[in-house]
């Protein structure tokens, strides 16, 4: 009885430890693992280096903001810590909307003071000589 138990527990752990295997050759060729595998783990704008532990905090970043694009030279990626990318995320959502008007909206009140209008003439003037 206790050799049938062994057996079918036997079975079930080859069966995870397969199941591990094919999930982790499945994220190899994954774009993250495929990246980290191309480049150093350097932040690409901070330059903060990354280890083992730390490795999670590292993120890959698409430069045309496409996830769909990913070429297997790595050309659209660009690893990130997880501050830089948000950074870079949001300074895309500030140009999408920019390029549409709502940041370059130019009916408020526009500046009218020129500090520098009277610089020609007061360059040309000469000193006074004192008596």
């Amino acid at each position: 009885m206790p050799d049938k138990k062994t057996r079918t527990d036997s079975a079930k752990l080859d069966r995870i430890v397969a199941e591990a295997r094919r999930n982790r050759e499945q994220r190899e060729q994954g774009y993250r693992e495929q990246a980290l595998k191309l480049y150093p783990w350097i932040c690409g704008r901070c330059s903060r280096e990354f280890s083992r532990a730390n490795l999670h905090e590292l993120t890959v970043h698409h430069r045309d903001h496409n996830h769909d694009n990913n070429p297997a030279d790595g050309s659209n990626w660009e690893l990130l810590c997880l501050y830089c990318h948000d950074n870079e995320h949001a300074r895309y959502l500030d140009q999408v909307a920019g390029g549409e008007g709502k940041a370059d909206d130019t009916s408020g009140p526009v500046a009218t003071h020129n500090p520098f209008a009277d610089l020609k003439g007061l360059l040309g003037k000469t000193p006074r000589s004192e008596d």
